[in-house]
């Protein structure tokens, strides 16, 4: 009933920068917040960036000056623009959105497919 689809990942070189960006689609009634989290090898999977309806915006205190998350509500898309990347921000990034469907319960979360993101030394 609802698909979000991430694209934007790739191999870019420590200090360069990747623009992801991730498009909620299906039968959607309401979004609530959307962020990216991601997870490397062997690690538990952790917030990077989030950005409400309104606005607000959280950033892991790793990102903070980096990377800026934006969100298009019209289009029920977000972003997340990563600059100076470090090798350490190599992971498989996922998309999030805690959403309402039309006809349904309430507020739940649904995730992406995650998109690689590799940053080189």
């Amino acid at each position: 009933q609802v698909q979000l689809v991430e694209s934007g990942g790739g191999l870019v070189q420590a200090g360069g920068s990747l623009r992801l960006s991730c498009a909620a689609s299906g039968s959607i009634f309401s979004i609530n917040a959307m962020g990216w989290y991601r997870q490397a090898p062997g690690k538990q999977r952790e917030l990077v960036a989030t950005i409400t309806s309104g606005g607000s915006t959280n950033y892991a205190d790793s990102v903070k000056g980096r990377f800026t998350i934006s969100r298009d509500v019209a289009k029920n898309t977000v972003y997340l623009q990563m600059n100076s990347l470090k090798p350490e921000d190599t992971a498989v990034y996922y998309c999030n959105a805690n959403l309402a469907i039309r006809g349904g319960l309430g507020w739940r979360d649904y995730w992406g497919q995650g998109t690689q993101v590799t940053v080189s030394s």
